[in-house]
């Protein structure tokens, strides 16, 4: 028996000062205590030194008893997880002794997840400075003891000195791009000002040569006072640091680190990228943003927190694009177009999980934590959580960092979550997709919310939900199954209110047994399939639905043809999922709805516009067979009768080419009819063809 899978009897909960009530009795074998951060520590002592593996409820007070673990040699043997803001603080606490069993169990009795694989990153000190002259400047040299900076000056400020010293190279400039991620940033600008910083060896007789004083302290040119005498460049004499001739010639450096001190940023994301501050003209701001980027400065390691299968990717076919969902929703622009499929930059990548939410195939998965694992420990607080007598179980997905900042808020101050509201914790919650939604609801939930606290746009969030919605409401589960939360730190009332005034749900008759899997589409299939043979409205006398219309953006549906289509088959090489495919036996085009993505590369690809989407969802068993969409027959040449192609797509050709100069007689109209060799035959018994012996020079 592995360590992960041993009894309970090591986990030892706490009522934290008998602030809420355990059910010894029922939670047996665990421990409970009373005050195991104070007069009861030498139970747990005693427990680190079994040498067994120690679960603790509480999480306020990890540095105490971690430092007891490792003091025992026992740091690795020593799990934590909550209670008190999960169930014990709540007015239903009572009635929670259900909830308080399950999230034992999934703390107790499920293996560590597997590692994930690691992005390495690394800065060093070198820094860039971008904005006003005074600011950066002043910036540059505060920050000369602890960094290596550059500075690109983009406004004058006429009243700022460049430094004596030349100990930092100074540019001025009109910023172009910046790119790249922590450690690796790349900035593009053109040198505007006619003095070159580089060459300036700073003695000012520009300065004081102009006649208009367009030239302040800063050594930048005021182009609208200048009158062209051109003084300046006199006194510069054999330095030759100013040329008004000087084309604005592009020029790049690479840096560590950012600070952008301009009014607007170059950079205009959702969320920004490591490495990189724009605090604005705000001097507090300025200075919080300098304290946070020298924590960058050394080695770090990451998550790659999204796995991509480029297989599964319906992006684009042949320069004809599909879908674009991961694209639109990245907050952080580190998902792009590269040709056929995407790229995901991990460096750039903070891990929101939108992306994979969103993904109608599966070829983006969330690796942090993956469905898979997600979906065990959703299988055990459901089964254990009804083992002990719950009922109406909703489970609440929030993120790891806000969420539960959250939820303890709502702890403190409020009414704690209600009995039957069981969280699961994930790093962020946008990840929550559909598979992961309808996969809870068929495993035994009645209800499943997402707190979107810490989200970047609860947009997709709701969209896969409303789908979910739909899909169920169909089915006859009545009530309201899926829910997305809006609710910060500070609006816990939200959440509060949210889940104490939401009735519960009609949820399965009989739980599912399947695993989640790390197929979404696998997953989907299961769990809607689930959700069908024990969908209530089977049992009313209209029965089922054959299809359920779902709004664009659905991760199914349906292709129509019209009779523009003359069967080029071009659809089908475009088709990523195998949903439209060309018959072997026959000129035939066939569909199996339940591969399709809706990502529309068949609709951008039909070159005769003959193809529409219509997203739904077809209930039963038809979805999963080969339906004709276009049927055609053969046509024959005219003159042999031999098999030519389907007959619109010959018929198409033969409109097309009519109208040509070279088709302009009936005989020659009459050829297009005829197979290739019927053609030249023709050609020659009607003596027309050009032979070579007759061309001249």
């Amino acid at each position: 028996m592995s360590d992960s899978q041993q009894p309970i009897s090591r986990v030892h909960l706490c009522d934290c000062n008998r602030s809420f009530s355990l059910d010894a009795a029922r939670l047996a074998p665990a421990a409970c205590h009373h005050a195991l951060c104070g007069g009861e520590l030498p139970a747990l002592e005693a427990a680190l030194a079994s040498g067994e593996r120690v679960h603790v409820a509480c999480t306020q007070e990890t540095a105490l008893f971690g430092e007891l673990a490792e003091a025992q040699g026992a740091g690795e043997r020593i799990r934590f997880f909550n209670l008190r803001e999960s169930a014990g603080w709540s007015v239903e606490a009572a009635a929670a002794t259900p909830k308080l069993a399950a999230l034992i169990a999934a703390a107790t009795a499920l293996a560590d997840p597997e590692p994930v694989a690691a992005v390495q990153m690394s800065a060093g000190r070198s820094l860039l400075i971008i904005g006003e002259a005074g600011a950066a400047l002043g910036w540059a040299e505060r920050l000369a003891g602890s960094f290596e900076p550059a500075v690109l000056i983009t406004a004058r400020a006429p009243d700022a000195e460049l430094p004596a010293v030349n100990a930092y190279p100074v540019w001025s400039g009109k910023p172009l791009t910046l790119s790249g991620h922590l450690g690796a940033f790349e900035l593009e600008w053109t040198q505007q000002n006619p003095i070159d910083l580089e060459l300036c060896v700073r003695c000012n007789a520009c300065v004081r040569a102009c006649p208009e004083g367009a030239i302040g302290w800063d050594l930048q040119v005021d182009m609208d006072a200048c009158r062209s005498h051109r003084a300046c460049v006199a006194a510069c004499g054999e330095i030759g640091a100013i040329d008004f001739a000087r084309t604005d010639t592009a020029r790049s450096e690479r840096f560590d680190l950012v600070l952008d001190l301009s009014a607007e940023p170059l950079l205009r994301r959702v969320e920004l990228p490591d490495g990189y501050a724009a605090p604005g003209r705000d001097p507090f701001e300025q200075a919080l943003a300098v304290q946070a980027l020298g924590e960058f400065v050394g080695e770090f390691e990451k998550p790659r927190y999204v796995g991509f299968e480029a297989g599964l990717c319906a992006h684009s076919r042949a320069k004809k694009t599909g879908c674009t969902n991961c694209i639109e929703v990245c907050a952080t622009e580190a998902i792009r177009s590269s040709g056929d499929v995407i790229a995901v930059d991990p460096w750039l990548c903070k891990g929101c999980g939108t992306c994979s939410a969103v993904c109608p195939s599966g070829a983006l998965s969330f690796q942090f934590p993956r469905v898979p694992e997600l979906g065990q420990r959703v299988k055990t607080l459901l089964v254990e959580y009804a083992r002990a007598g719950g009922t109406d179980a909703c489970l609440l997905f929030h993120s790891a960092e806000a969420g539960t900042a959250t939820i303890a808020r709502l702890a403190r101050r409020g009414r704690g979550l209600p009995a039957r509201v069981i969280p699961v914790e994930l790093w962020s919650a946008d990840a929550v997709g559909l598979d992961l939604m309808l996969g809870s609801l068929a495993l035994g939930a009645c209800q499943v919310a997402v707190l979107a606290a810490g989200s970047h746009d609860a947009a997709p969030l709701k969209a896969q939900a409303g789908h979910g919605q739909t899909i169920l409401t169909a089915l006859g589960y009545g009530g309201e199954h899926l829910r997305v939360i809006e609710a910060d730190t500070d609006d816990w009332q939200a959440l509060e209110t949210a889940l104490y005034y939401w009735t519960p749900a009609a949820g399965v008759a009989e739980p599912a047994r399947f695993q989640l899997l790390p197929k979404k589409r696998e997953t989907l299939d299961f769990a809607l399939r689930h959700l069908v043979a024990h969908a209530p409205a089977a049992r009313n006398p209209a029965g089922l639905p054959a299809a359920i219309a779902l709004k664009a953006g659905a991760p199914f549906g349906q292709v129509l043809v019209s009779d523009a289509c003359t069967l080029c088959m071009s659809c089908t090489g475009a088709c990523p999922a195998g949903a439209l495919r060309a018959a072997s036996d026959a000129y035939r085009l066939d569909f199996v709805e339940k591969n399709c993505l809706q990502c529309g590369l068949c609709e951008a690809s039909c070159p005769e516009s003959a193809i529409t989407l219509a997203p739904r969802l077809l209930v039963g068993e038809d979805a999963r067979k080969a339906r004709t969409l276009r049927e055609a027959d053969i046509f024959h040449c005219s003159a042999c009768g031999k098999p030519m192609g389907a007959a619109p797509l010959i018929e198409s050709m033969i409109a097309r080419l009519s109208g040509h100069s070279m088709f302009a007689g009936e005989a020659e109209r009459a050829r297009l009819r005829m197979c290739a060799d019927c053609r030249v035959i023709d050609m020659m018994k009607a003596g027309s063809a050009v032979k070579a012996w007759d061309l001249t020079e």
